[in-house]
Protein backbone atom coordinates (compact mmCIF):
# COMPACT_ATOMS: atom_id res chain seq x y z
CA UNK A 1 0.00 0.00 0.00
CA UNK A 2 1.80 3.47 -1.02
CA UNK A 3 5.02 1.78 -1.81
CA UNK A 4 5.69 1.29 1.85
CA UNK A 5 7.70 -1.59 2.88
CA UNK A 6 6.51 -3.05 6.65
CA UNK A 7 8.99 -4.43 9.04
CA UNK A 8 7.17 -6.38 11.97
CA UNK A 9 9.18 -6.32 14.80
CA UNK A 10 7.60 -8.95 18.07
CA UNK A 11 9.65 -7.41 21.21
CA UNK A 12 7.70 -9.61 23.38
CA UNK A 13 9.13 -12.41 21.32
CA UNK A 14 12.41 -11.54 20.84
CA UNK A 15 12.80 -9.34 18.12
CA UNK A 16 14.87 -6.34 17.88
CA UNK A 17 14.06 -2.91 17.72
CA UNK A 18 15.82 -0.75 14.39
CA UNK A 19 17.59 2.18 15.03
CA UNK A 20 14.53 4.50 15.06
CA UNK A 21 16.53 6.83 12.73
CA UNK A 22 16.33 4.47 10.08
CA UNK A 23 12.70 3.86 10.46
CA UNK A 24 9.88 6.52 8.63
CA UNK A 25 6.78 5.58 9.85
CA UNK A 26 6.05 3.69 13.50
CA UNK A 27 2.36 1.78 13.66
CA UNK A 28 2.45 0.07 17.73
CA UNK A 29 -0.26 -2.09 18.21
CA UNK A 30 -2.18 -3.59 21.33
CA UNK A 31 -0.76 -6.15 23.67
CA UNK A 32 -2.56 -7.96 26.96
CA UNK A 33 0.29 -6.77 29.60
CA UNK A 34 0.38 -3.23 30.95
CA UNK A 35 3.08 -0.40 29.76
CA UNK A 36 3.85 -0.19 33.49
CA UNK A 37 4.33 -4.27 33.49
CA UNK A 38 8.63 -3.91 33.31
CA UNK A 39 9.35 -6.09 36.03
CA UNK A 40 7.22 -9.06 33.78
CA UNK A 41 8.72 -7.45 30.50
CA UNK A 42 11.74 -5.88 30.83
CA UNK A 43 11.39 -4.96 27.15
CA UNK A 44 9.32 -2.39 27.97
CA UNK A 45 11.71 -0.23 29.04
CA UNK A 46 13.73 0.01 26.18
CA UNK A 47 10.77 0.20 24.14
CA UNK A 48 9.52 3.45 25.76
CA UNK A 49 12.88 5.04 26.12
CA UNK A 50 12.91 3.94 22.18
CA UNK A 51 9.84 5.62 21.50
CA UNK A 52 10.36 9.11 23.11
CA UNK A 53 13.69 9.28 21.26
CA UNK A 54 11.95 8.98 18.06
CA UNK A 55 9.08 10.99 18.33
CA UNK A 56 10.89 13.63 20.22
CA UNK A 57 12.93 14.00 17.15
CA UNK A 58 9.69 14.20 14.84
CA UNK A 59 8.93 10.60 13.83
CA UNK A 60 5.34 9.45 12.78
CA UNK A 61 3.73 7.74 15.60
CA UNK A 62 0.42 5.87 15.58
CA UNK A 63 -0.18 3.76 18.89
CA UNK A 64 -3.45 1.62 19.36
CA UNK A 65 -4.67 0.15 23.21
CA UNK A 66 -1.72 -0.24 24.44
CA UNK A 67 0.40 1.12 21.79
CA UNK A 68 -1.05 4.84 22.84
CA UNK A 69 -0.05 3.71 26.34
CA UNK A 70 2.95 3.76 25.21
CA UNK A 71 3.64 6.56 23.76
CA UNK A 72 2.25 8.40 26.64
CA UNK A 73 4.67 6.71 29.41
CA UNK A 74 7.42 7.38 27.00
CA UNK A 75 7.09 10.76 27.10
CA UNK A 76 6.48 10.98 30.99
CA UNK A 77 2.60 10.64 31.37
CA UNK A 78 0.65 8.28 34.20
CA UNK A 79 -0.28 4.87 33.01
CA UNK A 80 -2.07 2.79 35.62
CA UNK A 81 -5.51 0.45 35.82
CA UNK A 82 -8.85 1.91 35.27
CA UNK A 83 -11.61 1.88 37.05
CA UNK A 84 -13.62 -1.04 35.22
CA UNK A 85 -13.07 -2.77 32.12
CA UNK A 86 -13.94 -1.12 28.82
CA UNK A 87 -15.16 -3.76 26.50
CA UNK A 88 -18.14 -3.08 24.02
CA UNK A 89 -18.69 -1.03 20.80
CA UNK A 90 -19.00 2.16 22.21
CA UNK A 91 -18.98 5.85 20.77
CA UNK A 92 -15.74 8.10 21.33
CA UNK A 93 -16.61 11.70 21.06
CA UNK A 94 -14.07 14.03 19.78
CA UNK A 95 -12.88 17.00 21.70
CA UNK A 96 -12.67 20.40 19.98
CA UNK A 97 -9.45 19.77 19.49
CA UNK A 98 -10.10 16.53 17.94
CA UNK A 99 -12.66 18.57 15.65
CA UNK A 100 -10.15 20.91 14.41
CA UNK A 101 -7.23 18.34 14.29
CA UNK A 102 -5.75 17.54 10.72
CA UNK A 103 -6.20 13.89 11.06
CA UNK A 104 -9.37 13.32 13.54
CA UNK A 105 -11.79 15.93 11.84
CA UNK A 106 -12.28 13.88 8.79
CA UNK A 107 -14.06 11.26 11.23
CA UNK A 108 -16.90 13.58 12.25
CA UNK A 109 -18.28 14.71 15.88
CA UNK A 110 -18.00 11.11 17.02
CA UNK A 111 -17.39 7.52 15.38
CA UNK A 112 -18.12 4.13 16.86
CA UNK A 113 -15.02 2.24 18.01
CA UNK A 114 -14.22 -1.61 19.30
CA UNK A 115 -13.36 -0.70 23.16
CA UNK A 116 -10.88 -3.78 25.56
CA UNK A 117 -9.03 -2.29 27.91
CA UNK A 118 -8.52 -2.12 31.69
CA UNK A 119 -5.80 0.29 31.56
CA UNK A 120 -5.93 4.24 31.27
CA UNK A 121 -3.54 6.88 30.31
CA UNK A 122 -2.87 10.36 30.97
CA UNK A 123 -2.47 12.88 28.18
CA UNK A 124 1.34 13.79 28.01
CA UNK A 125 2.60 17.52 28.98
CA UNK A 126 2.12 19.46 25.51
CA UNK A 127 0.00 16.63 24.47
CA UNK A 128 -3.27 17.57 22.74
CA UNK A 129 -6.71 15.90 23.95
CA UNK A 130 -8.68 14.36 20.99
CA UNK A 131 -11.22 12.53 22.30
CA UNK A 132 -13.54 10.71 25.46
CA UNK A 133 -15.92 8.19 25.75
CA UNK A 134 -18.74 7.66 28.74
CA UNK A 135 -16.15 5.82 30.70
CA UNK A 136 -12.85 6.83 30.07
CA UNK A 137 -11.87 10.51 29.30
CA UNK A 138 -8.81 10.23 27.58
CA UNK A 139 -9.23 8.01 24.21
CA UNK A 140 -7.17 9.96 22.11
CA UNK A 141 -4.46 12.76 21.70
CA UNK A 142 -1.67 14.13 19.47
CA UNK A 143 1.79 14.71 20.26
CA UNK A 144 4.07 17.55 17.83
CA UNK A 145 2.65 17.16 14.86
CA UNK A 146 2.48 13.74 13.93
CA UNK A 147 2.63 11.66 16.89
CA UNK A 148 -1.08 10.08 17.75
CA UNK A 149 -2.64 7.67 20.28
CA UNK A 150 -5.93 5.75 20.28
CA UNK A 151 -7.06 3.76 23.21
CA UNK A 152 -9.66 2.29 20.80
CA UNK A 153 -8.74 -0.41 18.35
CA UNK A 154 -8.82 0.36 14.50
CA UNK A 155 -6.90 -2.39 13.25
CA UNK A 156 -9.59 -5.22 14.05
CA UNK A 157 -11.48 -7.66 11.44
CA UNK A 158 -14.07 -10.01 11.40
CA UNK A 159 -11.74 -12.77 10.99
CA UNK A 160 -9.85 -11.48 13.89
CA UNK A 161 -12.83 -11.24 15.73
CA UNK A 162 -12.95 -14.90 14.70
CA UNK A 163 -10.00 -15.87 16.20
CA UNK A 164 -10.09 -14.23 19.28
CA UNK A 165 -12.76 -16.37 20.43
CA UNK A 166 -10.50 -19.60 20.65
CA UNK A 167 -8.36 -17.99 23.05
CA UNK A 168 -9.64 -18.94 26.60
CA UNK A 169 -7.68 -15.40 27.74
CA UNK A 170 -10.16 -13.46 25.60
CA UNK A 171 -13.24 -14.99 25.98
CA UNK A 172 -12.64 -15.14 29.86
CA UNK A 173 -11.83 -11.14 30.02
CA UNK A 174 -15.42 -10.70 27.68
CA UNK A 175 -17.64 -12.83 29.85
CA UNK A 176 -15.85 -10.83 32.87
CA UNK A 177 -16.84 -7.72 31.21
CA UNK A 178 -20.14 -8.72 29.88
CA UNK A 179 -21.65 -11.47 31.56
CA UNK A 180 -21.48 -15.34 30.32
CA UNK A 181 -22.54 -14.52 26.49
CA UNK A 182 -20.24 -11.47 27.00
CA UNK A 183 -17.74 -12.82 23.44
CA UNK A 184 -21.22 -13.38 21.66
CA UNK A 185 -22.62 -10.29 22.42
CA UNK A 186 -19.65 -8.08 21.91
CA UNK A 187 -19.45 -10.23 18.32
CA UNK A 188 -22.70 -9.26 17.75
CA UNK A 189 -22.14 -5.67 18.23
CA UNK A 190 -19.55 -5.73 15.98
CA UNK A 191 -20.91 -7.20 12.71
CA UNK A 192 -23.49 -4.22 13.46
CA UNK A 193 -21.14 -1.79 13.13
CA UNK A 194 -18.82 -3.33 11.45
CA UNK A 195 -18.98 -0.93 8.12
CA UNK A 196 -19.17 2.17 9.92
CA UNK A 197 -16.05 0.89 11.85
CA UNK A 198 -13.78 -0.15 9.31
CA UNK A 199 -14.83 3.24 6.98
CA UNK A 200 -13.51 5.15 10.55
CA UNK A 201 -10.37 3.27 10.62
CA UNK A 202 -9.52 3.26 6.33
CA UNK A 203 -10.52 7.31 7.44
CA UNK A 204 -7.85 7.77 10.23
CA UNK A 205 -5.23 5.74 8.67
CA UNK A 206 -5.04 7.76 5.18
CA UNK A 207 -5.50 10.87 7.08
CA UNK A 208 -2.59 10.36 9.53
CA UNK A 209 -0.58 9.32 6.46
CA UNK A 210 -1.30 12.18 3.92
CA UNK A 211 -0.51 14.07 6.88
CA UNK A 212 2.85 13.10 7.94
CA UNK A 213 3.77 13.27 3.71
CA UNK A 214 2.55 16.65 3.70
CA UNK A 215 4.02 17.56 7.05
CA UNK A 216 7.64 15.87 5.66
CA UNK A 217 7.13 18.55 2.32
CA UNK A 218 7.37 21.48 4.32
Amino acid sequence: MRGIEIDTVEIDEGGELPDWQDVDLVVAMGGPMGAYDEADHPWLTGEKQWIAQAVRAGKPYLGVCLGAQLLAASLGAKVSTGPMPEVGVLPVKLTAEGRADPVFSALGESLQALQWHGDTFDVPAGGVHLGSSAAYRNQAFRFGKVAYGVQFHVEVTHQMLSEWQHVPAYRESARSALGESGFESLASAFGSASSSMAASAITLCNGWLDHCRLTSNR
